[in-house]
């Protein structure tokens, strides 16, 4: 369930850009830590650009320019979910189930990112 309360988001410019903003609102809840500052830098620079790299590819002169760019937003999910992975929690089981769901959306937009591809080759 996305945090504006819908069961789930269709138009996927604006599911991207929301998985964004809970991706960053999840890191400034963290601990302050080197680890957490290093590794929340890198997944809000790949959940960000999961959604970046869609409307690129909805803006694309080309279909081998949108499958490019559409492989980008699928490998920048996957990436997402790495980081998320590695970000240390303790004893927080508020900011673990919010990661758990961050990375079940990753999992899902890269789902999606994959059937864009087979139907679009």
């Amino acid at each position: 369930m996305t945090k504006t309360g819908s069961s789930k988001e269709y138009d996927l410019e604006n599911r991207t850009f929301i998985f964004a903003k809970d991706v960053r609102s999840f890191v400034r809840q963290l601990s302050k830590t080197i680890a957490t500052i290093e590794d929340g830098k890198q997944v809000i620079r790949s959940s960000g650009s999961v959604g970046a790299n869609y409307i690129e590819a909805n803006e694309s002169l080309s279909r081998k320019d949108f499958l490019h760019r559409i492989k980008i937003s699928r490998k920048e999910a996957k990436e997402t979910i790495y980081w998320l992975k590695l970000i240390v929690i303790e004893n927080n089981e508020m900011l673990d189930k919010e990661r758990e769901r961050l990375a079940n959306e990753a999992t899902e937009l890269m789902m999606i990112f994959s059937a864009i591809m087979r139907k679009s080759s």
